[in-house]
């Protein structure tokens, strides 16, 4: 059973394959403070209702997935440590993942992206 401040597994998916075994925020703590004090991101962070993240505090370079409601891409971008991203309007969930990871799963703006909850 999982805890109660753990982060949900998940899973991401596009176009019928799976692009990565991800953590959903559960809790606002968990949100606010993202993937802030990781030396490396081995998991990428879903972020749900979100429509801007920051990287203040970070020590790594992140690829940035902003999603509709819909899990429609609206946006794609990279984000240096120690900077602020856009206010993105339309987004509902932002990915944070690792930088690289955007060109590895080769997403544009209007790919869908499937968020499913690992069933224990």
């Amino acid at each position: 059973m999982r805890s109660p401040q753990s982060l949900e597994p998940v899973w991401l998916l596009s176009h019928g394959n799976v692009l990565a075994a991800a953590e959903r925020t559960v809790t606002k703590s968990q949100k606010r403070n993202g993937l802030i004090g990781r030396s490396q991101i081995v998991n990428p962070l879903v972020i749900e209702p979100c429509n801007w993240v920051h990287s203040i505090g970070m020590r790594c370079a992140l690829d940035l997935i902003y999603l509709a409601p819909d899990g429609t891409v609206i946006s794609l971008g990279h984000l240096k440590p120690w900077r602020v991203g856009p206010y993105t309007k339309g987004a509902h969930t932002v990915i944070e993942a690792a930088s690289g990871s955007l060109e590895k799963w080769n997403l544009k703006v209007g790919d869908v992206v499937e968020v499913r909850v690992v069933e224990p």
